[in-house]
């Protein structure tokens, strides 16, 4: 091999150095490329009943997990020598354009969480042309988040509690702030039972123990945030004592029917989708009362564990209601690839809750734009691999759902002796 001493301009290209970034925050959200990143970054800098709040669900946790994995266990189809420079990912959703297949779920408690709360999410998503929903249990008021996103869309999910004129002074309140759509949850019946919660002793406000005083040493700007803001305010009521779960419980209904569902419906003035859908019979039975859209959803595996796999269940449900109502996604959304193949099995939208709450806990305001932005990244990237360049171009033959869970025939007509 023949060697030669290197000259000073063949170095020069190789000798630059990236401008190192000062700030701490944009440091470690530049080096988020993943919802899991954030997820890590999250952990390191929340409280553990606060972060478990956010990242546990019920009892084992299977249905999270399974929702999760139903994801993982997709393989695309893709077309290739398609010219995909441009890319479209945005469309309808509701009677109103939006930019992205993908929106941010009602949370509640979200202040808890990072300070910044519900406002920090509505005006990420503001900016990125995407809804942001408040729920019931939001940490800020319905006219706060409206300031906060004026132009956006704001939609409020809403749990029917036993004092129904309370439910509905709620409900004119959103509608008087100029909320587009209203989501009733119809799968809180009773609270789940949420056992990192309880392992936590999670209250509302936070207890001050000697277990949290010690959790809090390595995280000091949680509590100084927390401790120098606003105190929380809540969405639908003043103070809590509580436990989370003893709040559900005291607050909502559970006698709740359909006849309610129909009830709420004629009184929202603008578009109603039930949230909690998890088979195509109650599915069909929404749809007849006249909602504008359903969410598949089993509450990101917080209610009951075992739950059906809304991204399973998503075929049969479109197949069965899709061309009379609009079909909404949660549940285990992690990636833009997960909201881009469900969107491919005819989900018309998507919501996505805790990785939200991994960017707003990470960083805050920009941390939710951080997030915004991996999945919006991601979702362009899947559509154009797949050979897409727009959400219509999306079909079935785009995704194959592989198998690892599937049920045993069931026997039927067995006599009981």
């Amino acid at each position: 091999m023949k060697r030669r001493v290197p000259k000073v301009a063949d170095l020069a290209p190789l000798m630059q150095f990236k401008k190192p970034q000062l700030n701490a925050k944009t440091r470690r959200l530049e080096k988020a490329l993943t919802i899991e990143d954030l997820r890590r970054i999250a952990k390191r800098r929340t409280p553990r009943a606060a972060f478990d709040y956010t990242d546990g669900s019920a009892e084992a946790e299977l249905s999270i997990a399974r929702a999760r994995q139903a994801f993982s266990d997709i393989e695309f189809q893709p077309a290739i020598l398609r010219d995909v420079s441009t890319v479209t990912t945005g469309w309808q959703v509701l009677g109103a354009p939006v930019a992205q297949p993908f929106g941010i779920a009602p949370t509640g408690f979200t202040r808890m969480m990072q300070t910044e709360g519900e406002v920090a999410g509505a005006r990420a998503a503001g900016r990125a042309g995407i809804p942001f929903s408040l729920s019931t249990m939001g940490t800020a008021s319905i006219e706060d988040v409206a300031e906060a996103n004026p132009q956006g869309r704001n939609w409020f999910q809403l749990y029917m509690w036993k004092d129904r004129d309370r439910s509905m002074a709620l409900v004119e309140r959103a509608a008087a702030a100029g909320y587009d759509t209203l989501l009733v949850t119809v799968d809180v019946p009773v609270a789940g039972a949420r056992l990192r919660d309880k392992r936590n002793g999670m209250s509302i406000p936070p207890a001050l123990t000697l277990g949290t005083v010690i959790d809090a040493l390595p995280r000091p700007q949680w509590w100084i945030d927390f401790l120098t803001t606003e105190p929380l305010a809540f969405a639908s009521l003043d103070r809590w004592s509580g436990t989370v779960a003893e709040l559900i419980d005291t607050m909502f209904d559970p006698t709740v029917t359909f006849d309610d569902l129909a009830w709420i419906t004629a009184q929202w003035p603008g578009k109603v989708v039930a949230k909690g859908i998890q088979t195509v019979a109650d599915a069909r039975k929404v749809v007849d009362i006249g909602v504008d859209g359903i969410v598949l959803s089993n509450h990101g595996g917080r209610q009951l564990d075992r739950a059906p796999v809304p991204f399973h269940l998503l075929p049969n449900v479109v197949a069965a209601v899709g061309n009379e109502t609009e079909v909404i996604l949660d549940t285990g959304i992690m990636s833009g690839a997960d909201i881009v193949a469900a969107v491919a099995l005819g989900a018309r939208f998507t919501l996505v809750g805790r990785a939200y709450l991994y960017g707003l806990m990470a960083g805050g305001e920009a941390g939710v734009d951080r997030a915004i932005a991996i999945l919006s990244e991601q979702v362009a990237r899947t559509m154009r691999l797949l050979g897409v360049t727009c959400l219509e171009e999306l079909t079935p033959a785009h995704v194959t759902q592989l198998i690892r869970l599937a049920p045993r025939q069931q026997l039927v007509n067995l006599e009981v002796r």
